[in-house]
Formats: structure tokens, C-alpha cells, sequence
């Protein structure tokens, strides 16, 4: 973790204001990409707290926190992609 209590990222990627959709196909291949590492999000679509949450829980990656006032998230990839 940072001095501010954030988790240390592997990766960044600003998502910008991408909805749900091309969000998570984006975020997909991001993760894929880095497994077991962790990758630091900004997403401003209104929708991204629930769908991010969701889809971690669906897909078996990590939701490791969620920072509302800086529309960030911390997502641990799994180490089993095939």
C-alpha cells in the first residue's frame, strides 16, 4: 500500500468516460494481460462502481478497493487466465 493508503498499481489506465460495455471488454484484455499483477482504473461513467464491482466478482478478479471521490479502482488480475 502507498503512504495514502492506496494499493501500490503494477499499471494505470484511465478509461476515461467509456461505458459499461467497451469498459469492461477494455478492461478484460488489460488484465489478461498483466496476471496476479494489480491494475489502478479511473472510470468516470456513473455506471462503473456497480458494473466493475460486479464484473470482478463474476470474472474471479479482485476488487481490491474503490476510491468514489477519485473514481478509481484498484483490481488484482487472477493468475488463472487461460
Amino acid at each position: 500500500m502507498s503512504a495514502e493508503g492506496a494499493p501500490q498499481a503494477d499499471s494505470h489506465w484511465d478509461a476515461g468516460s467509456l461505458n459499461c460495455g467497451p469498459l469492461v471488454l477494455a478492461l478484460r484484455l488489460r488484465l489478461k494481460a498483466m496476471p496476479g499483477r494489480i491494475l489502478a482504473v479511473t472510470a468516470f461513467d456513473i455506471s462503473a462502481a456497480e458494473e466493475i464491482g460486479a464484473w470482478c466478482r463474476i470474472t474471479g478478479n479482485e476488487l481490491i478497493q474503490h476510491d468514489p471521490a477519485e473514481n478509481r479502482f484498484w483490481i488484482r488480475s487472477r493468475s488463472d487466465w487461460s
